[in-house]
C-alpha cells in the first residue's frame, strides 16, 4: 500500500478514537465506576481476544496462502492485518473498512485480483462462522432452555432454519461459480450509477474473471475449506468467555459456558441484522437486555452495563490495531 493511503487509514482510525470516546454514552463518571467494579474481569474480557484474533489469523494466513500465488504470508503479519482489518470494519457503516485496508496490504505482493479474492474467501468464511454460531446457540437454547420456548420463538427458529439452508446454498454457489462479478452485476440496474457501473466492468472483465478463478481454485480445496472454518468456528466459542467473565463480573454467578454462547449468539445475531450502524450501536444493547432478561430474568439494564464491557474491549483493539497500520509494512509477505 503507498504510504499515503496507510497514512490516511490511520487519521481515519485516529479520529474515529477521538470520537468514539467523545460521545461515550455512559459518561466518564460511569466509565470509572465500572472499570473499578469490573476488577480483573476487564483485562480478562480484553487478553480473551488475544487469541479470538488469534484463530481469525489462522484462518486468514491459511487462505491467503492456498490463493494461486508463489508468496507466504506468516502468522504475525496475518495477525496484524487481521487486528488492524478488524480495527476498520469497527469503525465504518457497513464494516466496509476492514477488506479495502487487507486487499490494499496483500495487493503490493499478490496482485489485485488474488487479494481480492483471497479477501473475499475470508469474508465469506466469517459471515458463514457467524451461521455456525447462531445454529450452535440455537440448539444449545432447545437443549437446555426448552421451557422457554414460545409460540413466537418457535416460529422465529423456523424462520431461520429456511434462511441457514438459503445462505449454505449461496455459499456452495459461490464456491462453485465465483460471486464478485455476478455481485457487481447488481450495480448494472441501479439508477445514477449504471452506466458507469458497465464501463467499469467492460473494461476491468479480465480482473473480474480473474478474481472469480481464483475463488473457484480456493473453493476446489476442501481442506482449505473446512480447517479455516473450524478455525473461525473456535474463534468464535472462544470468544464466550468474554460474556462469561462479563456475566460473573455482574454476579450472576450461576451463569454457565452454555448461557455465555447463548448470550454471544444473540447478541451477535442482533448486531449482524443492523450490520449498517458502526460498533453495531444499540442493536447489541437491545440484542443483550433481550438475552439477559430471558435467561436470568435480571432487569435489561445489565444488558446495557454489559455492553459497556464490549465497548471498552472494541475501542483497546480499534487502538491496537490503529496503531499496528504503521508497524511491520516492507515484509508482509515472502
Amino acid at each position: 500500500m503507498k504510504p499515503l493511503f496507510r497514512n490516511i487509514f490511520l487519521l481515519f482510525g485516529i479520529g474515529a478514537i477521538i470520537v468514539m470516546l467523545c460521545t461515550f454514552d455512559d459518561g466518564w463518571e460511569q466509565i470509572r465506576q465500572n472499570i473499578a467494579r469490573a476488577g480483573l474481569y476487564l483485562p480478562a474480557v480484553i487478553g480473551t481476544w488475544i487469541l479470538v484474533y488469534a484463530c481469525n489469523a489462522l484462518a486468514f494466513q491459511t487462505i491467503v496462502n492456498t490463493a494461486d500465488h508463489d508468496k507466504h504470508l506468516s502468522f504475525r503479519h496475518a495477525y496484524k492485518l487481521t487486528v488492524s482489518g478488524f480495527a476498520f470494519s469497527y469503525t465504518t457503516p457497513f464494516g466496509f473498512g476492514g477488506g479495502p485496508y487487507r486487499v490494499m496490504e496483500l495487493a503490493y505482493f499478490i496482485g489485485f485480483p488474488r487479494a481480492i479474492s483471497s479477501v473475499t474467501i475470508y469474508s465469506m468464511m466469517h459471515i458463514l462462522s457467524h451461521f455456525c454460531l447462531w445454529t450452535t446457540a440455537l440448539l444449545l437454547f432447545v437443549g437446555f432452555y426448552i421451557e422457554k420456548m414460545t409460540t413466537l420463538l418457535w416460529w422465529l427458529f423456523g424462520i431461520y432454519l429456511v434462511v441457514l439452508i438459503i445462505a449454505i446454498a449461496l455459499f456452495a454457489y459461490s464456491y462453485r461459480h465465483g460471486i464478485v462479478e455476478k455481485l457487481y452485476r447488481v450495480l448494472l440496474y441501479v439508477p445514477f450509477v449504471k452506466h458507469r457501473a458497465r464501463r467499469f466492468l467492460e473494461a476491468n472483465r479480465e480482473a473480474f474473471t480473474k478474481i472469480d478463478s481464483n475463488i473457484i481454485y480456493l473453493g476446489q480445496h476442501p481442506k482449505v475449506f473446512w480447517g479455516s472454518l473450524a478455525q473461525e468456528y473456535i474463534g468464535r466459542v472462544i470468544n464466550a468467555f468474554e460474556f462469561y467473565f462479563i456475566l460473573h463480573a455482574f454476579g450472576l454467578t450461576q451463569a454457565t459456558f452454555v448461557d455465555a454462547i447463548l448470550v454471544l449468539g444473540f447478541s451477535s445475531l442482533m448486531g449482524n441484522l443492523l450490520f449498517f450502524l458502526p460498533m453495531q450501536l444499540g442493536a447489541r444493547e437491545g440484542g443483550l437486555a433481550i438475552i439477559i432478561s430471558i435467561l436470568f430474568g435480571a432487569s435489561g439494564s445489565i444488558g446495557i452495563f454489559t455492553s459497556f464491557y464490549t465497548r471498552i474491549r472494541e475501542l483497546f483493539w480499534i487502538f491496537v490495531g490503529v496503531g499496528l497500520v504503521k508497524i511491520g509494512n516492507k515484509r508482509i509477505m515472502k
